[in-house]
């Protein structure tokens, strides 16, 4: 199965992005995601898409001239909601296949391809297997940098560093 019909099927996916593996599925699939990795759900996932048009066109109300200071880019944003909360966004520098497929489906929730607290996967075989067996495609791009995304708080005045990661 290609990766756009695993995830139209409700399937998790990996694929690769500008940093590390990524374990991808549909926003309304997020379920699927803390269950193969083992994440506390109190951790949240991004919404990641293929360029700003996508994302803003799937999350209405974020602030386009405060998204674009950062992306395209090795970013996670942390930016308020719509319903008052906060949301993490990505619109990294993708691989062409991954954009093609994250493209195809508008966006998709992402976390990086790894048991929580484990390492990163910069390599397919580095992803554990009970996760690459679990997925209904697994996009293998060759080795990646190995360094996750800056996570940025951008809910307050001035841009917090949550996680030290990727950088331009």
């Amino acid at each position: 199965m290609n990766a756009v019909d695993a995830l139209r099927a409700g399937l998790a996916v990996v694929l690769p992005t500008d940093t590390v593996y990524g374990l991808c599925a549909l926003p309304e699939r997020t379920e699927i995601l803390f269950e193969l990795k083992g994440r506390d759900r109190s951790k949240p996932v991004a919404l990641l898409a293929a360029d700003l048009d996508a994302l803003l066109a799937a999350v209405p109300g974020l602030d386009r001239d405060l998204l674009a200071r950062y992306l395209p880019g090795p970013y996670t944003l942390v930016v308020p909601a719509a319903d008052g909360g906060t949301v993490g966004v990505r619109v990294p520098e993708l691989p062409a296949v991954t954009a093609a497929i994250v493209r195809e489906v508008g966006v998709v929730a992402a976390t990086s391809a790894n048991l929580a607290g484990g390492p990163n996967p910069r390599r397919v075989e580095e992803i554990p297997v009970e996760i690459r067996s679990a997925c209904g495609a697994v996009v293998d791009a060759g080795e990646l940098p190995g360094v996750p995304s800056t996570v940025l708080d951008l809910t307050g005045g001035e841009a917090r560093v949550l996680r030290e990661g990727a950088r331009r």
